[in-house]
């Protein structure tokens, strides 16, 4: 077995939709930032995630090796977000131009990139509370009511904090990208 293959297991050489799978976990944190970068509710942009995931999954026979991956997941992404926030119209008061010229901002991997390092540096810059509090809910995906009980907050309490962050990290994030 050559060293450039990929394996999964011991022997085993993986067809091309595992390759596809392999390259979209490798690019994941680039897509999940540009999904935010649309929809900065972080569990709507996770639930898009995953949706990206399958779209890829299914169409992967469709992805040349050797081409551009990111530049086929990102318009892949774009679509799934431009999807969900149509569905979801009444929570937002953009039009779909707008949301159109707004997704096509971030065509290239560098700007994924600089969004992602940008989302790294102001969850740093939060108080140690709040940082803990999005760190359980992002990254650790407890809900609630769970970070309520390690926490011992109220759930409610837990709302305020993740709302509270979420803002913070938004506006944090929209003025590193406008410094760059």
């Amino acid at each position: 077995m050559a060293d450039t293959e990929l394996t999964l297991f011991a022997g085993e050489r993986p067809d091309h939709t595992v390759r596809v799978q392999q390259l979209f976990v490798r690019h994941q944190s680039n897509l999940k930032a540009f999904i935010l970068s649309l929809q900065p509710n972080f569990s709507e942009a996770e639930d898009i995630l995953q949706e990206v995931f399958l779209v890829i999954t299914r169409k992967a026979s469709s992805f040349q090796e050797g081409s551009n991956f990111m530049s086929w997941a990102l318009a892949v992404a774009r679509f799934k977000v431009l999807e969900s926030l149509r569905d979801r119209k009444s929570d937002h008061a953009m039009s779909d131009e707008v949301l159109e010229a707004l997704s096509e901002e971030c065509p290239e991997e560098e700007f994924c990139e600089e969004r992602s390092a940008a989302v790294r540096s102001c969850l740093e810059k939060l108080a140690p509370r709040l940082q803990e509090v999005m760190r359980l809910r992002y990254f650790a995906e407890h809900g609630p009511g769970e970070i309520a009980r390690l926490l011992a907050w109220t759930p409610n309490s837990v709302n305020v904090a993740l709302s509270k962050a979420r803002k913070l990290m938004h506006g944090c994030v929209d003025r590193q990208l406008q410094k760059g």
